[in-house]
């Protein structure tokens, strides 16, 4: 997909998000109209009747792919949501709900009647309804697995019984086996067979009797093989594959590293139990993405953008309350110098550079450790060779630029000693940001949480505490 086609297809998004919006907007006016108009006004005015208006707006939303309509959804208020969300076609209501992230779609489901639900799910893979499962009302799950024939409930039952995050949640039973000893002229004809492949279709699998993966003949290969030569002649022995206990996280990483797009799942004895396909494993990067930008802000989880006041104060308090914790002891650090500003004011003007600049060296440091651990590129083992590297890093970035900061401090107050006091806080201060940046993430790590987990939050506890901290003591042990 080129840059010029993605900037059309957003631009076309945004389009139809505003026009939505017009609609809802015409819709909340001409409601309004009608209420105070009488019988013989609202008969001239038929012609803006909000039924009118509302079919339109049924009509542009069964013109756009689920994925937009969700887009459009996450964009609108709650009581507007509502309302696009009564005129979508109720034979896409799963499909919809599957492309909204969490928070929305429980504001969707819990408007929702039994029978709606239930109407909306039907039609959707085991794969997809095991997706959907936790968010839905159990009495829900149960009737819609009672619909199901006896392996889409067994494959249903298999999904659910692994974690979110694992292989196994992920496994999409859709895929293509043939066996070893059969022609390429064969499989061809058996193909023909179908009326569609099952979607991102790039390989097919070959097992044996027992069901055991034996290797994958690619699409590509089968076209331009010999049709009387042998499967096993064609296929690919070597095959990436995964264990339904695996970390999803990981699989994904695999992914993207050896630019798959579908991969086979298979038990501890070889039999392929099914595949995992690209698109899972995008959306699991993007929640991990995701995840880990809300974690460094201190978010528990994913929020509503149109959420209530509450629920939205309910998700943010915590680390708030942390914040507010480290921000008092900072203001003591602060306290325990007043007499040294009383006697030097520069130092309440020169202070907040040093937090500051420590603060934002410690949040790349974070930033880069969390990317790190979470893309599986560093081990706990490798901490003191990384902190080592930042440290150095550090330390050449505290000389240059609390040199500058240092010139500028005596030029403007008249004291070189001020200057030197600035520059020796300034390094300091970006080491022990190095030192924290580092530290913080691993120990997240092996405490067994997300290392991101509010750690931007702790790092500028730790730089603006210690930031003042080093500047006022050097200022007060050289300068006074």
């Amino acid at each position: 997909m080129t840059v010029a086609y993605k900037q059309q297809s957003a631009d076309r998004l945004q389009e139809s998000l505003g026009l939505v919006q017009s609609l809802i907007e015409r819709q909340r006016q001409l409601e309004h109209l009608v209420s105070r108009q009488d019988a013989a006004e609202s008969a001239a005015a038929d012609g803006l009747a909000p039924q009118h208006n509302l079919t339109e707006l049924r009509q542009k939303l069964a013109q756009l792919h689920p994925a937009d309509i969700a887009h459009i959804l996450e964009a609108l208020p709650l009581e507007d949501r509502l309302l696009a969300w009564d005129m979508a076609e109720a034979a896409r209501g799963g499909a919809i709900l599957l492309e909204v992230s969490d928070a929305v779609r429980e504001s969707l489901v819990e408007v929702m009647d039994q029978e709606r639900l239930v109407a909306a799910v039907s039609g959707l893979e085991a794969d997809e309804l095991a997706e959907l499962a936790p968010d839905l009302p159990r009495q829900v799950v149960y009737e819609v697995m009672g619909r199901l024939d006896e392996e889409e409930r067994g494959q249903l039952q298999a999904v659910l019984s692994y974690d979110d995050d694992r292989v196994g949640a992920l496994m999409d039973f859709e895929l293509v086996t043939i066996r070893a000893d059969v022609s390429c002229e064969v499989v061809l004809r058996y193909l023909r067979r179908f009326d569609e492949l099952p979607g991102q279709t790039d390989k097919i699998f070959v097992t044996d009797e027992a069901g055991r993966l034996k290797g994958v003949l690619s699409i590509r290969k089968l076209l331009v093989s010999d049709p009387d030569a042998e499967v096993a002649q064609a296929m690919a022995t070597e095959v990436v594959s995964f264990h339904p206990d695996e970390a999803a996280l990981d699989a994904a990483l695999a992914f993207e590293r050896y630019d798959l797009v579908t991969a086979p799942v298979v038990d501890e004895r070889g039999v392929l139990l099914g595949r995992l396909t690209v698109d899972a494993m995008v959306d699991v990067i993007r929640e991990e993405s995701d995840s880990e930008v809300r974690n460094l802000a201190g978010l528990k989880e994913e929020e509503d953008l149109f959420a209530p006041v509450m629920d939205s104060v309910k998700n943010r308090w915590s680390w708030l309350a942390i914040n507010l914790c480290t921000a008092f002891f900072a203001s003591r650090v602060i306290g325990a110098f007043e007499h040294s500003i009383a006697q030097l004011v520069a130092l309440a003007a020169l202070m907040p550079i040093v937090a500051g600049i420590g603060g934002n060296s410690g949040n790349q440091t974070i930033t880069m450790i969390v990317r790190a651990l979470a893309m599986g590129q560093m081990r706990i083992g490798q901490t003191g060779r990384l902190w080592r590297k930042e440290l150095g890093v550090s330390v050449i970035n505290g000389m240059v630029w609390g040199s500058v900061i240092g010139a500028i401090a005596w030029l403007l107050y008249g004291s070189a000693s001020l200057g030197l006091v600035m520059l020796a806080a300034m390094t300091l201060n970006l080491m022990l940001a190095a030192t924290m940046g580092v530290m913080i993430p691993t120990l997240m790590q092996k405490l067994g949480k997300d290392p991101a987990l509010g750690s931007s939050v702790l790092i500028t506890a730790c730089t603006d505490s210690g930031g003042f901290l080093i500047f006022l003591g050097l200022a007060t042990l050289f300068l006074l």
